[in-house]
């Protein structure tokens, strides 16, 4: 009973504080985004982020540029039956929300037994890029198709 009062208590408290005004530009809080995607046989992970997030030695190991202004998208292909790293024919079509396309040109690094895929592009500050992904594990008949997006601040 002590607690759900000073539970209500708080909440009174904190709605009594008021927020920002209406014009403050804070960003909507939303899920955590799917980071994998399952195509049958394998599961593929991607993800995007601006490059200064990469620590200086990984960035200078792989000839990456680090800037808040570079996004930085990474795919793996993981062959489900053993758990393994699987080579690939994958492309990636990537445009903002204003349909401009965005050049990305995917290389691979092989690191012991892990396999990437990663390619880098310019953005601006709060662009959302949209990621169309065709992946083709090797052995596999058929492509199958991975869309995401993501929002980059630069700022």
């Amino acid at each position: 009973m002590i607690i759900r009062t000073l539970l209500c208590f708080s909440l009174l408290a904190l709605t009594a504080c008021g927020g920002p005004e209406p014009s403050a530009d804070v960003p909507t809080a939303r899920p955590a985004e799917a980071s994998d995607a399952d195509i049958g046989s394998h599961v593929v992970h991607f993800s995007a982020q601006t490059t200064d997030q990469l620590p200086l030695e990984i960035a200078q190991a792989y000839q990456i540029q680090r800037s808040p202004e570079r996004a930085m998208v990474n795919i793996s292909v993981i062959r489900k039956s053993d758990n393994a790293a699987v080579t690939a024919a994958i492309t990636v079509k990537t445009r903002n929300l204003t349909q401009q396309l965005k050049n990305v040109k995917l290389r691979p690094i092989t690191e012991q037994d892990a396999i990437y895929y990663i390619g880098e592009t310019r953005v601006a500050n709060r662009e959302t890029l949209i990621f169309e992904i065709s992946v083709q594990p090797e052995g596999v008949d058929r492509p199958s198709e991975i869309r995401f997006q993501r929002q980059f601040y630069t700022d």
